[in-house]
């Protein structure tokens, strides 16, 4: 897992690593600019654009300054540093990359406060401006500065983070930060890119490795963990010879309606094909030639009246219930009865969370190790209304641990949060998987691998990722608008094949 830091704590790896490397801080800027550069010059390889490089006094200033000097160096002829002189107190570092740009010859000049702001021609602005030690709103000739650049609708490419974004904490609805096409982020993702409300300042972004030490960033207490493809390979379990369907488990999925059969066909289709041994769906009569027709593999219980069905509930390894599974009366009975039969770890998603959310002594019930997997607003249903994604997340850890229950926040960056009190961000998945079914998929998936012995843990943290890489390898080669949830769980079997190679 790589560590995702504070802003606190990314200063504090770049003080270890300047004083145990050795390296100066100077020659740290000089290697963090030229990582920069190199992305920036693939991504924009016309040498003939105007480049306007805006610098603050800060050490973000001074990656900016080399950075200029950098790409005039690279042949970049058309560049112009463009310093904001809004603070008399430069660091030392800006300073010395101040002089190394004179000696360059490489053109700049400078606004200083009540000056009129420049008109910009430049086809492509560089915005080092402030770093990620902010900590309040922008104000004043910072404030003006960044309305501006944003209003002249430009590619803006950030150094670290925009200026003005909060890589923690909450961001205010109107906060006001550059809307940057790319960032070019060191070492990590700050923890803030990967709540939905970076969304209008960071259109993308790309880490650049800047040589910060691994094994120190790994020493820091951090919450925050970022899931990496080594993890998936080294927590998936080969399938051995002599093994069979006993061996991987038998999962139970209780959902769907006569109307909602759907998400019961995806959810059961998920489980199998990610490996459940056997896989048993508990649905309504009426959907007994839809189960039969698309995925004989899978089993029925024909589901009535909580009192006529008889359920051997120990012969289950796990149990998912709620896709499509309805808010009637009957369907709560169905709820409490596996939370009061059944005391191994469950998957409850859909239907029987909106269940949860207006039942909520029936939070205490669930057995412990198990799983939710809500969208944002059955967690807010569930948990309270959130003013902002970071309170979401402070809530995820506080109601993991009070529950000793494992939240999985489906998102851009799926959010999993354990009872230990960490919170592991997804990578994998993408846009064109935001259609109807895909929740079904995921907890079908989540379903199988506790059903094979997983860790719940370890569940979330492999269902979540295998799930996204399946809609990663069917849309990105292609370049396919939309996936659909159907073909996501077919490809199951490939991907975990490929990590199992």
């Amino acid at each position: 897992m790589l560590h995702l830091l504070t802003s606190a704590q990314i200063r504090e790896a770049d003080a270890y690593t300047i004083g145990h490397e050795p390296i100066s801080s100077l020659d740290l800027m000089e290697r963090a600019a030229a990582a920069f550069v190199k992305v920036f010059t693939d991504r924009y390889p016309d040498k003939a654009k105007n480049i306007a490089v805006y610098c603050g006094t800060g050490n973000n200033g001074g990656d900016g300054l080399a950075i200029a000097r950098m790409l005039c160096k690279l042949n970049y002829k058309n560049t112009l540093v463009k310093i904001a002189r809004y603070s008399d107190k430069p660091t030392n570092d800006f300073i010395e990359n101040l002089k190394r740009l004179k000696s360059a010859e490489v053109e700049f000049e400078e606004i200083r406060t009540g000056d009129k702001l420049p008109v910009e021609k430049a086809d492509i602005i560089i915005d080092a401006l402030l770093g990620s030690g902010l900590n309040k709103p922008l104000k004043g000739d910072y404030e003006k500065l960044v309305k501006y650049l944003n209003g002249l609708n430009r590619t803006i490419v950030s150094v670290d983070v925009p200026t003005g974004f909060f890589c923690e904490g909450e961001i205010s609805n109107d906060a006001v930060a550059i809307k940057s096409k790319l960032s070019i982020t060191f070492q990590q993702p700050k923890i803030n890119f990967l709540v939905p409300e970076s969304a209008p300042y960071i259109e993308e972004f790309s880490v650049v490795d800047i040589g910060l030490s691994n094994g120190f960033i790994a020493s820091l207490n951090s919450p925050y963990q970022l899931i990496a493809e080594q993890d998936i390979r080294s927590i998936l379990k080969p399938r051995k010879t002599f093994t069979h369907k006993g061996t991987y488990g038998q999962a139970l999925i209780i959902a769907g309606q006569p109307e909602t059969m759907g998400a019961a066909l995806l959810c059961s289709s998920a489980c199998a094909h990610a490996g459940a041994g056997l896989t048993t769906a508990c649905i309504p009569k009426s959907g007994l030639t839809a189960l039969n027709t698309s995925m004989p593999e899978v089993m029925a219980i024909v589901r009535a009246g909580v009192k006529e069905m008889d359920i051997e509930w120990d012969k289950f390894s796990t149990i998912a219930i709620g896709p499509g599974l309805g808010k009637k009366r009957d369907t709560l009975a169905l709820l409490k009865e596996v939370l009061q039969k059944f005391d191994k770890p469950v998957v409850v998603d859909a239907d029987a969370l909106n269940l949860l959310a207006a039942n909520p002594e029936l939070l205490k019930q669930i057995p412990k190790g198990s799983i939710i997997t809500p969208h944002m607003k059955e967690f807010d249903r569930l948990f309270g209304a959130n003013t902002s994604w970071w309170g979401r997340l402070e809530t995820i850890r506080q109601k993991a641990k009070e529950h000793q229950i494992n939240i999985v926040l489906k998102n851009q960056y799926t959010i999993t949060g354990t009872p230990d009190g960490k919170l592991y961000f997804n990578q994998t998945g993408n846009p064109a998987m935001a259609s109807g079914g895909m929740g079904d998929v995921l907890t079908g998936v989540i379903t199988a691998l506790l059903a094979q012995k997983y860790t719940p843990e370890q569940a979330c943290i492999l269902g979540t990722y295998l799930h996204g890489k399946s809609g990663d390898d069917l849309a990105l080669p292609n370049k396919k608008v939309v996936v659909l949830a159907g073909e996501v769980a077919k490809h199951i079997p490939v991907v975990m094949a490929k990590f199992r190679a």
